[in-house]
């Protein structure tokens, strides 16, 4: 198996147990589940009292997306009135108040760190136009869809994925900057 962290903060991102799909060379878009965690019943073979059969059980189960419960994202904003940390596709290509990283800050990261591990201008240059491309076409038309997550240790510098739905508005899905990613076998 193959554990794909970012290359800025080390947070772990995606794995290849999901089906990475590779879009014009920028990013990977992994489709999600929503799963519910919670609420586990261990059942150890008595047959409950009548009195608990009448009293009920406590639900306390939550949905989830199984990519962000499963590499611990963090939701970039507040969860419980559903603000956004990025409210503007301005907050999101420029600097925030908040001291969050913006994209362009995120992927000048990106490029050093490729440098440092010794790309070429070439794949660099690659990296830039699809990257470019990529969030002109998909994410700027549809920007106010999108929610976004960072990673474990929540640093500000870190890649910011974004989460939006499928066509069929059921079926969650992540973009990630493939750039931003390296890989680590285990």
């Amino acid at each position: 198996m193959i554990i794909y962290k970012d290359i800025v903060t080390g947070d772990e991102i995606i794995s290849d147990t999901y089906n990475l799909i590779e879009k014009e060379d920028a990013v990977y878009e992994v489709d999600c589940k929503k799963v519910t965690i919670g609420n586990d019943n261990i059942d150890i073979g008595a047959n409950p009292s009548a009195e608990e059969a009448e009293e009920g059980v406590d639900d306390n189960s939550k949905q989830v997306i199984d990519v962000v419960h499963g590499f611990r994202l963090n939701f970039l904003g507040d969860e419980a009135s559903g603000t956004r940390a990025f409210g503007t596709q301005k907050d999101y290509m420029g600097q925030l108040k908040s001291g969050l990283n913006s994209i362009a800050t995120y992927m000048k990261k990106v490029v050093a760190k490729l440098k440092e591990g010794g790309a070429d201008e070439d794949k660099i240059k690659a990296f830039q136009s699809s990257t470019q491309n990529y969030f002109t076409k998909h994410i700027k038309p549809n920007f106010k869809d999108f929610d976004f997550y960072t990673g474990e240790s929540m640093d500000p510098d870190g890649m910011v994925v974004l989460l939006n739905y499928r066509e069929d508005g059921i079926t969650p899905y992540v973009i990630i900057w493939k750039y931003g990613l390296e890989g680590m076998k285990v």
